[in-house]
């Protein structure tokens, strides 16, 4: 039985209090990018998105340190995905006694690293017993 090495970890950053589109914006960017080059767009870039995506890339880069033992160098981002969230209703005070309804929206941010030296490795190995 041929057992597949995994080679994908994840980062999920759930209720970030951003609009989607906002974060889309900063996604894009990076999305297909090696770690290094990522980390220094990140911090370039003067949108406030920034700092959330870069706390969770850097956060999926812990964990495929720790769940695979992989190197920075060798890991790309190859998925990175903003969807809605749920939108936190407030109701603020006008005058005559009034209210006015304020919308916040929240976002959900998956970021997905792939480490390319292990996937390169599983293709030799599979090579080679077949």
């Amino acid at each position: 039985m041929l057992k597949k090495k995994k080679t994908e970890v994840y980062a999920l950053g759930q209720h970030i209090s951003m609009s989607a589109d906002k974060a889309r914006r900063v996604i894009d960017q990076i999305r297909g990018r090696s770690y290094e080059e990522t980390l220094m767009i990140l911090e370039l870039m003067p949108y406030r998105a920034c700092y959330p995506i870069f706390k969770l890339v850097y956060s999926a880069a812990a964990n495929a340190s720790h769940n695979m033992g992989s190197n920075e160098p060798n890991l790309v981002i190859s998925q990175a995905e903003v969807n809605e969230g749920s939108t936190v209703k407030k109701l603020k005070p006008r005058a005559r006694g009034r209210s006015f309804p304020i919308k916040r929206s929240t976002c959900h941010i998956t970021i997905v690293m792939k480490d390319i030296s292990l996937d390169e490795y599983v293709e030799i190995d599979s090579l080679k017993k077949t």
